[in-house]
This record gives C-alpha cells, structure tokens and sequence, in this order.
C-alpha cells in the first residue's frame, strides 16, 4: 500500500516535543467510494481517538494513556488509508497524539509501569498488561512501517521488548501472557491466541530482510507452532484473524485448513450479505437470549479481509458480498459502522457502549481499503 505519509516523518512529528507539521503525501493512489462516505469515517474515528486520549480510565503514567484494541489500535490501522483517499497534506492532530503515546511509552519502555498493577487488579495482571501491551505495540507500529525497506530502531525495539516477554514453555510456549478481564473478544481466555497472531500480522508487515534476521527465527518457529498447535481449538473468529494473518506469514495453515474454514465461514453467510460477531464463537455472556447475532461491520470486515488472503476463486463472490455489505451498512449520520459487545448489553449512546462500533469502524475502513 502506498503511504499517505513517510512513517519517518509521522514519526519525526510524534516525538514528544516536536511541532513540524507532517511531510506532504504522495498522489493518492485510491478514491473514495460512491457508496460510503470516507470523510464522515475520519470524523468520527478521529473524535473518538481524542475522547479516548482524555477518558480518565484510560491514564497511565508519565502521561500517557493505555492502548486500547477496541478503539486506539483500530484507529491506528485504519486512519492512514483514510489520509490517502481524502488526500490530507497532514496527519491529523490525533493520530499524531496516538503516535506519540506509543512512542513515549516503547521509548521508556523499562521506566514505565504496565497498564494494569497487580496491586489493584489481582495477581498476575501487571505481566500480562505488559506482555499484552508489547504485542500491541509492535503490531501497531509494524503497521506504520508497511512498505519501508528497512525496520525503524522504535519499531524494532518494540519487536525487541515482545520476543522478550514471549512464552518459552509450558503449554502456551510461542504465545504471551494475555490481559484477562473476561471480556470478549480481546480481553477474554480465547484473547491470548489472537494476540499471538497480531504479532504473527506484525512480522508480516515488517520489512522482508526483518523476517529473516538469525535473532528471531527461534522466536518466529514458536510462534507458528503454536498458531498451528492450538489453531482446532479456537473460535471461528481467532481462526479467521489467523487465516488474514496466513498471507503475510506463510506456514500458519495447510490448504485443506483453509479450505474448511472458508466453507464453514461461507455457511454463515447471512441473507444481508454480512456476518454476525456472534455467530462466530461461543461467548460467555450471562444473557445469551439478549445476544444480537446479526450482521456487524467488525465481523463483516474480518471475514473480507480474511476470505480476500486465501486466493480461492470458488469464495470471490462471498467476500465481495461482504464488502459490498460494508459499503452499503455505513452510519452516514455518525460515519461509523455497527457492532455490540459479546459481553454484555450496553447503552450504544455512551461512550463504552461505542467502543465496538469504534472496532467496527475501523476494521471496515481497513478492509474496504485493503480488498480494493
């Protein structure tokens, strides 16, 4: 993908004291839709990326805020492609104050505390907020890096401080230590497993010379064995993210694996075109009666970008469905994409009750960018 930005130059305006103004972008190399609007998008992923950045839940130390996988990583995948179509000359002043957070924070990185302490939160949650950060961290960044032909010293810090807190027996050796709330889908017993492929999409992304370096290959040969080990046992949704995952970082699933797994996705193919996040999994959630199991644009947008990786003619027409679901599903009014909590029932006019749209909005931007 082009760059809307140089990431150096994002980078260069994200560090804590710099005020240039980002480098002007290359020629956008896509347009926007007739059929969703890419401005009301932006507006409304951006006014969500400032609230979080001032939500007192979200504070951390050395003023910095946690990252979050609902709202601020979604931002960070999608709002550059956003940048391109509308053919912004600058970053916008959230994504910049989203950037540097992450960069203060893998710039400090042993000075600063985990996002959640075992003091407060129970013990045990101070390593896995710090092992589930340094995933999301590099996932983030190596995203940001796509396209360059060398890896950025932050970003391979980043890499550095994840391979470090990477599992190195037991049952779960490959994986990390996962942040444990019960709440699906990223803070739940299943979470630990898709945030193993978040690092395994990371690497994907990084430079090819990266993926090769003799440090990691250890690393890299854990973590794909146990995405291969543990892969039968996961909800359809953690399957998907690893089939997504398969296009940038080969060896993750056999043909016939890919193959059942899109027929079964197929299946669940609503009449709308769509999919529903809770067809995908079995949640736990004390009122499953109450659970809304029709079409989303969180799972719409990553059955599409998964269904797009696997190069099988026969299921074309299934995710241009999809995408064409998610042209067409858009909020106008808001810019933003629908999706509700597997948790539990939330008020959708607050704050946490949008914080699936904001994963909604975000992956739907990504995959109707990524599937052009």
């Amino acid at each position: 993908m082009k760059r809307c930005f140089t990431y150096l130059a994002l980078i260069a305006c994200a560090l804590p004291g710099t005020f240039a103004a980002a480098a002007e972008k290359a020629a956008p190399d896509t347009t926007n839709s007739e059929t969703w609007n890419a401005e009301a998008a932006a507006k409304y992923l951006d006014y969500r990326a400032a609230w979080w950045e001032t939500w007192s839940a979200s504070q951390r130390d050395h003023q910095t805020v946690c990252v979050s996988c609902h709202t601020i990583l979604p931002y960070a995948l999608s709002r550059p492609r956003l940048s391109t179509v509308l053919k912004e000359k600058s970053a916008p002043d959230p994504e910049l104050s989203v950037l540097r957070n992450v960069t203060k924070r893998v710039t400090m990185w042993d000075e600063m505390l985990p996002f959640y302490s075992d003091e407060k939160y129970g013990k045990g949650k101070a390593r896995e907020s710090r092992s589930t950060e340094s995933v999301v961290n590099a996932f983030l960044l190596a995203g940001y890096n796509m396209g360059e032909k060398q890896l950025d010293p932050l970003t391979r810090k980043a890499f550095d401080a994840a391979w470090a807190l990477q599992l190195k027996s037991g049952d779960q050796a490959g994986a990390w230590d996962w942040q444990l709330f019960h709440l699906s889908p990223w803070e739940a017993s299943e979470s630990q497993y898709q945030g193993a492929t978040f690092m395994a999409l990371a690497v994907g992304w990084a430079p090819a010379e990266y993926r090769h370096e003799a440090a990691i290959q250890t690393n890299l040969a854990a973590l794909r064995s146990f995405l291969k080990r543990d892969y039968a046992s996961q909800p359809l949704l953690n399957r998907l993210v690893v089939l997504w995952a398969s296009g940038k970082f080969p060896g993750l699933l056999s043909n016939k694996e890919k193959r059942e797994l899109v027929d079964t996705v197929v299946k669940l193919q609503q009449l709308d075109g769509g999919w529903g996040l809770a067809t995908l999994g079995t949640w736990d959630r004390s009122d499953k009666s109450a659970q809304d199991k029709s079409s989303d644009g969180y799972a719409t947008a990553l059955v599409t970008l998964a269904l797009k990786q696997t190069k099988l003619g026969a299921h074309k027409e299934a995710w241009l469905t999809g995408r064409s679901w998610l042209e067409h599903h858009q909020n106008k009014e808001e810019g933003s994409w629908k999706a509700v909590s597997l948790n539990k029932k939330r008020d959708p006019s607050t704050d946490i009750g949008h914080f699936m749209t904001d994963a909604a909005t975000g992956y739907a931007v990504l995959a109707l960018e990524t599937t052009r």
